[in-house]
């Protein structure tokens, strides 16, 4: 066994040391172990959304994506400002409704706002459906690291296996109160390693930043500038609007808003987040210092080439500390998306759904079985390989984003759209997707001589469209039928 692998487990040991400490004096009731009691602060709260949004999605699908696509991968920087923006006037008011009706899964925010059950299950599949790929992207995303920093002492497969473990432990011990405890300290680490390594590799290799981007753009000019197909600025554009309008659609993200003490704690975090968004740009750095330095990753391999540039520069006692905080920045969103997955599953599936008398003691019994048998069907999905992280982050967002124009109807004093609109848009929304992503229809094959500029758009963006069109058309024809009957009965 090395340091690397050593310091590894050392990490994982504490952070499920520091889960057993953070539910120590608490009863984990079905509220604590899901919500936290809805007692946390600014800071916490802080910390918390951090983590969720400061993932294995960040930590290696950016540099990933900078070592193999350059610029394009810029839209994700962007995308949390101007979904912060959004945040600041939208998460407040999601605070105090679910507040005031004690919500604690994600769509039992959607099944009270439009009084129906069957929103709530139809959000709930959605929802999970979305789960699966998130949360393959955080056990990929371990089972990378642990194999990668362990110099191969361990499998990918074995690594993954015993990351599910560790995460469903966990979640089972200390509920959301473990992943806030364990923010504070992945923050930390990981805020001072992006910018050391931001920092150090550029340096280390060429010199600085100048002569980097010089010999990159002498070897790879492709990579510094906005492709004219493909990842185009067309492209960029409609991906930055695509995933900004659903970042809080993330089902961990979205419940996390519960946890929180007052809704100052909120408006606080969102004009902090931006300042979080600049560790993005330090990784972006290391994915250009390994484009000239790691050679042949292709495909999903593209995402290793953190860990690979780290493994060839520093000692393994230092590449033991990276795979550590990668573990931990893996383990806070991986254990959110497990415990939403299983609350939703409990709450919005089977009681919703076949159970409606079951009580809370009852659907906190089913949360806690369904937590497990969640993780073996992502695992086996992870087993399978596929996509990089950043494409499944992006079919994850288009899914989600389909749930927009009902979040957007919702913050209407009485929401416009009906519960036949939402399963109208949603189901349109998702067969646009289907199509796109695996029929193999593009904007390019049905309008061939339309120009770029509109056959690059982001398919996500329009089937939200479509979503939207259909949600608004069905609403809006019921409405008016409504208030022909209202005016027929008065007139009788």
């Amino acid at each position: 066994m090395n340091a690397a692998l050593i310091i590894i487990a050392l990490f994982a040991v504490f952070a499920l040391a520091v889960g057993l400490y953070a539910r120590r004096g608490k009863q984990l009731s079905f509220e604590q172990w899901a919500v936290g009691g809805r007692g946390f602060g600014s800071l916490l709260t802080f910390l918390l959304m951090a983590g969720e949004a400061f993932s294995t999605f960040s930590f290696l699908g950016a540099s990933g994506w900078t070592y193999s696509k350059g610029v394009p991968a810029f839209y994700i920087l962007s995308y949390g400002c101007l979904a912060y923006l959004m945040g600041y006037w939208m998460l407040p008011a999601i605070w105090r409704f679910a507040k005031d009706r004690k919500l604690v899964s994600f769509a039992d925010y959607f099944a009270a706002k439009y009084e129906s059950r069957a929103i709530g299950v139809l959000v709930s599949v959605v929802a999970v459906f979305a789960m699966v790929s998130l949360l393959i992207i955080q056990l990929r995303g371990l089972g990378i690291i642990v194999s990668e920093m362990s110099y191969g002492l361990i499998s990918q497969d074995l690594a993954i296996w015993i990351s599910a473990t560790l995460m469903v432990l966990y979640m089972i011990v200390s509920g959301i109160h473990g992943s806030a405890s364990i923010a504070i300290f992945k923050d930390v680490l990981i805020l001072g390693l992006a910018i050391f390594l931001g920092t150090y590799l550029p340096q280390h290799y060429f010199g600085g930043y100048s002569e980097m981007f010089a010999r990159i753009e002498a070897v790879h000019p492709e990579l510094l500038r906005m492709p004219e197909h493909g990842f185009n600025l067309s492209w960029y554009n409609s991906t930055l609007l695509l995933t900004s309008l659903g970042y809080y659609l993330y089902p961990h993200g979205f419940t996390a808003v519960y946890v929180a003490r007052d809704a100052a704690a909120l408006r606080k975090n969102t004009v902090l987040m931006p300042l979080y968004q600049v560790l993005i740009a330090f990784l972006f750095l290391v994915g250009f210092a390994a484009v000239l330095t790691v050679h042949g990753l292709e495909g999903s391999q593209t995402d290793l080439a953190l860990l690979r540039l780290v493994k060839q520069t520093f000692s393994p006692w230092f590449v033991g500390i990276v795979g550590g905080a990668g573990l931990l920045t893996a383990l806070v969103p991986g254990s959110l998306i497990m415990l939403n997955a299983s609350t939703t599953i409990a709450r919005n599936i089977y009681r919703e759904g076949f159970a409606p008398n079951a009580s809370e003691r009852e659907v906190a019994r089913v949360a806690r079985i369904a937590l497990p048998l969640f993780t073996l069907v992502v695992v086996y999905f992870v087993l399978r390989g596929g996509a990089t992280f950043v494409s499944l982050a992006i079919f994850s967002s288009s899914l989600l984003t389909q749930l927009v124009p009902m979040l957007a109807s919702s913050f209407l004093k009485r929401p416009f759209g009906t519960r036949e609109a939402a399963f109208g848009g949603i189901l349109t929304g998702a067969v646009v997707l289907a199509i796109a992503n695996w029929g193999g229809l593009t904007l390019a094959s049905l309008f061939p001589t339309a120009p770029v500029a509109f056959t690059s758009i982001n398919p996500g963006l329009i089937a939200l469209l479509a979503n939207a069109t259909v949600f608004t058309a069905i609403s809006a024809a019921q409405r008016s039928l409504q208030i022909r009957r209202a005016t027929s009965i008065e007139s009788a």
